[in-house]
């Protein structure tokens, strides 16, 4: 098989050489000047063109990693302090949940508790004082939401719903 695609190609170079040689001189220039454009396109589009777009983007893209490392970085260390603070009992748990929910939310919610499970109902709660609340319920009473379902109420000025809270064990 080898030895037919040799012959093949060996016969297919030299009517290639007779045609050349059978041209002019001034058409062998245009055919070798062509050849030459159409070969530095080809290392254009092959070789310079994507090397130069990624040097172009480079920058930006190196800023951006670099936002992200710090953006891991910060949940890293926020992960580590959460998990380096004393666990709580879940009496204690409870009773700082409740506290948060009156001092929170005063009347826009309830607090039902089941278990190691609490369910917040919120009424028209702000959004800054929900947003507060969970950073709260998270840190003082070590509460995790479990499962949130909130809307925005019908004139637009607070949520509506409810969260369920995991307590410490």
């Amino acid at each position: 098989m080898k030895a037919n695609a040799r012959a093949a190609l060996t016969g297919a170079l030299q009517r290639g050489q007779v045609v050349w040689a059978a041209l002019a001189l001034r058409e062998r220039l245009l055919l070798g000047s062509a050849a030459a454009v159409v070969l530095l396109a080809l290392l254009w589009w092959v070789g310079l063109a994507p090397a130069l777009a990624t040097l172009r983007t480079a920058e930006s893209q190196h800023r951006a990693l670099d936002a992200e490392l710090q953006n891991m970085r910060a949940l890293a260390a926020e992960a580590a302090s959460l998990q380096a603070t004393p666990r709580i009992k879940a009496e204690d748990g409870r009773k700082a949940l409740e506290l948060s929910v009156k001092e929170r939310f005063a009347g826009t919610a309830q607090l039902a508790v089941a278990g190691d499970r609490a369910t917040v109902t919120l009424k028209g709660a702000a959004p800054g004082a929900l947003a507060e609340w969970l950073v709260q319920a998270r840190s003082s009473a070590r509460a995790l939401p479990l499962e949130a379902r909130l809307s925005l109420n019908a004139a637009r000025t607070g949520w509506d719903g409810s969260i369920v809270l995991t307590l410490p064990p």
